[in-house]
């Protein structure tokens, strides 16, 4: 089991940044992927940024790429997502989601292929 916790959340102004923070334990020596995922309300659940633990390779989603920046500490039991350049539509519930088992980068950004979540942490953009 993994338990991951997420902070950092806050109300910002368009054009601004926040670091979000993501803290696992428990069985961290099997986490092969974390990613992150938001949700704003009546809308699903996409992903935002991920990072395969062993090689330290990023990927991102299209509306994020070039804003946002993902990275890992060394014992890989804390992820980090940058946000920077914040637009109103960025607001949303953000997710830190994590896997033991391998993930295809065609897959990384589907919820259903990982097993753990955190409660999620709330940003708001103001315009």
């Amino acid at each position: 089991q993994v338990q991951l916790v997420e902070s950092g959340g806050e109300t910002v102004q368009a054009g601004g940044s926040l670091r979000l923070s993501c803290a696992a334990s428990g069985e961290t020596r099997r986490t092969y992927a974390m990613a992150w995922f938001r949700q704003a309300p009546g809308k699903e659940r996409e992903g935002v940024a991920g990072i395969y633990a062993d090689a330290n390779t990023a990927y991102y989603t299209e509306p994020v790429k070039g804003r946002f920046i993902i990275s890992q500490d060394n014992t890989k039991t804390t992820v980090w997502l940058q946000m920077n350049e914040l637009k109103p539509e960025d607001t949303a519930m953000y997710y830190c989601a994590a896997d033991p088992w391998a993930i295809s980068k065609s897959d990384l950004f589907t919820p259903a292929k990982f097993h753990y979540w955190g409660q999620g942490t709330q940003v708001t953009v103001s315009s």
